[in-house]
């Protein structure tokens, strides 16, 4: 499903540990992987050998680490901004999967693990695996951690039925198909919609929308899953995935990276976004067809 993979990295020790929790990701079928590195210093082509002199060493440790993890492994240096060469490499290589990882609720500085994570998930055209990097400061020192999961132990997926949910959801399809046996679909009635002048219609709405994720579920027990649940709730869309996103032992989210009122200036507000600078999980984004 995920035969190549491009892992961009910063170099830093967050990465390090990223890339050391990538092992899993063979039982999705990756194979192969693009270990990407962006120098960010277009037009200062006088630097770019002494850069690249410099970084050279981190990444060929970092490639020998996914070696022994069972890949075989490329290395691509890109001169410019980070987001824009990732995304150009990814394309280049024909990548089927992005991995990254972030700081979560701290994506503010201009790092790879910070600020370039979202630009990533504002721009990626191929579907993102965004790990959760915990950092922690003692003294002057700051420590990261970085818990491995097996992504395809449990899912949950949450879904508002727009197009790119759908799209999503082919995904869910093909991890159940490679072993995946148990599921959960959140669909959260969304109450800042629905309050107060439709409140009225919420039974009828569930009714529906419960009959959309069965028919999702139906879909999940044909491809070979065991358990799939469905959850219903109302309330706001990112507190009722973070609520259910801790209750179920699960090992990765998966979510389109926009909705049905996706607006690129509003991407910062959004719930995917929420999500992931919330969760401690990984999550999987799909974006929208560009």
């Amino acid at each position: 499903m995920f035969s190549k993979i491009l892992v961009a990295t910063d170099l830093s020790e967050a990465s390090r540990r990223v890339i050391g929790c990538l092992g899993g990701l063979q039982a999705l079928g990756a194979k192969e992987i693009i270990l990407t590195h962006a120098l960010g210093i277009r037009h200062l082509d006088y630097l770019k050998y002494e850069w690249i002199k410099s970084v050279e060493p981190v990444l060929f440790t970092q490639k020998k680490t996914l070696e022994k993890l069972g890949y075989k492994v490329k290395i691509e240096i890109g001169d410019s901004d980070p987001a824009w060469e990732i995304n150009r490499i990814a394309d280049k290589e024909k990548a089927s999967l992005i991995a990254i990882g972030t700081h979560g609720k701290s994506m503010l500085s201009h790092v790879l693990l910070g600020g370039v994570a979202t630009e990533i998930m504002q721009t990626a055209r191929k579907p993102l695996l965004i790990i959760r990097v915990h950092m922690t400061e003692a003294g002057n020192v700051t420590k990261c951690k970085v818990v491995c999961h097996d992504f395809k132990r449990a899912l949950l997926f949450a879904t508002d039925f727009s197009d790119t949910a759908q799209r999503a959801f082919t995904y869910v399809e093909k991890i159940v198909e490679n072993g995946c046996k148990k599921v959960t679909l959140i669909h959260v009635q969304d109450k800042t919609r629905i309050n107060p002048h439709l409140k009225n219609r919420l039974k009828g709405f569930n009714q529906i929308d419960q009959e959309r994720l069965e028919m999702l579920k139906s879909k999940l027990i044909d491809k070979g899953a065991k358990r799939v649940d469905i959850l219903l709730p109302y309330g706001l869309p990112i507190s009722e995935i973070l609520k259910a996103s801790k209750k179920g032992e699960y090992s990765l989210i998966v979510m389109g990276s926009q909705g049905r009122g996706f607006v690129k200036e509003l991407f910062l507000g959004s719930v995917s976004h929420n999500v992931v600078r919330q969760t401690s999980l990984p999550v999987f984004l799909v974006p929208a067809m560009r």
